[in-house]
């Protein structure tokens, strides 16, 4: 049965389509905000007012009529001297060259009907016997996000005839216990973090011992009404109504309430320890600007760890743990008795699973918000081991992916491994976004347009302080350890003598009404850099456009995948990286 997944040429199109209007607008996304006054980044960029700006952008007019160019400018941008003049006019090619508006994705029920369709059952990816209700378990976002997931998870591995899972940076494990729990899939969760797979071993053992609870509870409750020589019989005095308990229900239920109530605190609190923050300890003058921003209009972070960069102690514990999962499974007599196993490993392109899986057989590759080069990585895999079915990958923290054309690029040492651009299409073109660049794609566009809002004070307060340095201090690079100050300070003078303390800055230097004055002077122009940002929010899925849309032409470049789509799994105001890249594998019967 045909799968209806665009073509490689029609994917080529629209590379080209949004390349081309990134050549001319990625210069406001690559602009560095700490050096939005020392550098006059308004005046080098925009020929409109920043109130100009504003405007257009809440305005509630419709912005989806004809891409209408003013005469000497393109998408906006004057010709000559390539700065912005007209507003409206950036606002409607940004709105057309972002994945809705290119109209490239896969709906998740056309990608759901066509699964069912190709495994010829209508009920793929479906289960009947519902195990446990992810939002008991997790807070709103992760049960929204695995939930989706799991569903096309269950279905690939339905068409695919598989019963093997491998969640790559699987993390704290939410994805693997609701797939092995209710989709009675075995399923392998590989993270680099070894704190993350302690905590998946214990949650997925709570997990399954208050899921024995539920499943037994709800025996009773439907078996209630018959008679047993063990049931006592009792008469609510309130409304004279009959009950039926048995011994055991009454413990099944006690144990189940204590636990449902345990393994929620616990989940709850475990999920929400590993809404990483931002590293503020090693932000640049470009990443500063990710790492002030508030939670709300960013993704979630969660960095993996290389091997060389942890100790003598934490590698000799990975290999222990790894050890020890090894001897638990070749003891484990009763499959069913653990369908979850997470196991500690750094995973590139080139990781050999059967090392890793000594009982591997073919199965889907899954990760849920893979940061930075993983979800690139992943995909590598899934190409090059035969074993690896199908793929469904949402990845995320775009400003961690090297780039194979970027002159200053660290951690990455072969181009082919990279993590953009990933298609030989791009690849042949020398394709380069910049750090700065990939950093405002993580912004949530939804989100800031629901209201979310951007902490402007903290950037502002950033760049005016890089401002005093370059006026009184020699260290313009020693500002990237500044970190975040912001949240400590009580005013723009502590801010400032906070931030000079920890630079080791003499700040006597200044006095009080100093340090005051710069604000002073700058605070008028603060407009400025609130117009400048939400210019580079709105310029922000675009580029993850196009990162995207670079995955989805390397699987359709390889003869070995049979079907590639991109597909919207989740709402983006519950969950800003939304967007999947699932592929499968040409039939080997």
């Amino acid at each position: 049965m045909a799968f209806n997944d665009l073509h490689i040429v029609t994917v080529k199109k629209n590379i080209d389509e949004v390349k081309r209007f990134l050549s001319i607008s990625l210069s406001i996304s690559n602009a560095h905000t700490v050096d939005f006054y020392t550098r006059d980044v308004w005046s080098t960029f925009i020929s409109v007012s920043p109130e100009d700006v504003l405007c257009a952008i809440s305005s509630t007019q419709d912005s989806t009529g004809a891409l209408e160019e003013k005469e000497n400018t393109t998408f906006g941008f004057c010709n000559a001297s390539k700065k912005l003049l007209d507003i409206s006019a950036l606002l409607r090619a940004a709105k057309a060259h972002c994945l809705p508006g290119l109209g490239v994705c896969m709906q998740l029920e056309e990608l759901m009907h066509n699964l069912r369709l190709m495994c010829g059952d209508t009920a793929a990816g479906q289960s009947s016997n519902k195990v446990l209700a992810p939002d008991e378990f997790m807070n709103w976002k992760k049960a929204h996000e695995v939930q989706a997931m799991s569903e096309v998870v269950a279905s690939l591995a339905k068409c695919c005839r598989v019963k093997q899972v491998i969640d790559v940076g699987s993390g704290k494990g939410y994805l693997c216990s609701y797939l092995s729990m209710r989709y009675n899939l075995q399923v392998f969760g590989i993270d680099s973090s070894s704190t993350n797979t302690h905590g998946a071993h214990e949650r997925n053992r709570k997990l399954k011992k208050f899921s024995k609870s539920y499943q037994q509870h709800r025996f009773i409750e439907n078996h209630c009404v018959q008679s047993n020589d063990e049931s006592k019989e009792h008469y609510n005095e309130s409304d004279g109504s009959k009950n039926c308990i048995t011994k055991e229900g009454v413990e099944a239920q006690t144990e189940s309430s204590a636990l449902s109530q345990q393994v929620s605190s616990d989940l709850l609190a475990s999920n929400n320890a590993a809404e990483c923050p931002l590293d503020n300890s090693d932000a640049d003058a470009g990443s500063s600007f990710l790492s002030l921003l508030a939670l709300d209009v960013i993704e979630d972070v969660f960095p993996r760890v290389h091997p060389s960069q942890l100790s003598v102690e934490e590698r000799e514990k990975r290999k222990r743990e790894n050890l020890e999962r090894k001897a638990r499974e070749g003891k484990r007599k009763d499959s069913n008795s653990s369908l979850f196993s997470p196991l500690t490993s750094y995973v590139t392109a080139e990781t050999e699973l059967k090392t890793l899986i000594t009982e591997l057989e073919d199965a889907v590759l899954v990760g849920l918000h893979t940061c930075g080069d993983l979800a690139s990585s992943s995909l590598r895999m899934f190409r090059a081991k035969q074993e690896l079915r199908a793929v469904c990958s949402v990845g995320c923290c775009y400003h961690l992916l090297s780039e194979e054309f970027d002159q200053d690029r660290a951690g990455c040492t072969r181009d082919d491994m990279c993590g953009f651009p990933m298609s030989q299409y791009l690849k042949d073109q020398a394709c380069f976004c910049g750090r700065n660049a990939r950093m405002s794609a993580c912004l949530a566009l939804e989100r800031v347009s629901a209201g979310g809002g951007l902490p402007m004070e903290s950037l502002f307060y950033r760049a005016v302080l890089h401002v005093i340095l370059q006026d009184h201090y020699d260290c313009f690079k020693s500002e990237k350890r500044v970190g975040n100050v912001y949240s400590k300070a009580t005013s723009f003078v502590d801010y400032v003598r906070r931030a000079l303390r920890k630079l080791d800055l003499d700040e006597s230097k200044l006095s009080d009404g100093d340090i005051q004055s710069y604000h002073d002077r700058y605070t008028p122009r603060m407009n400025e850099m609130v117009a400048f940002n939400m210019l580079k929010v709105t310029l922000a899925p675009c580029i993850e456009g196009l990162i995207l849309l670079d995955r989805l032409c390397y699987l359709k470049e390889q003869e070995n995948v049979s079907h590639a789509a991109l597909v919207q799994l989740f709402d983006p105001l519950q969950s800003p990286r939304c967007y999947a890249v699932v592929g499968i594998k040409k039939s080997t019967d």
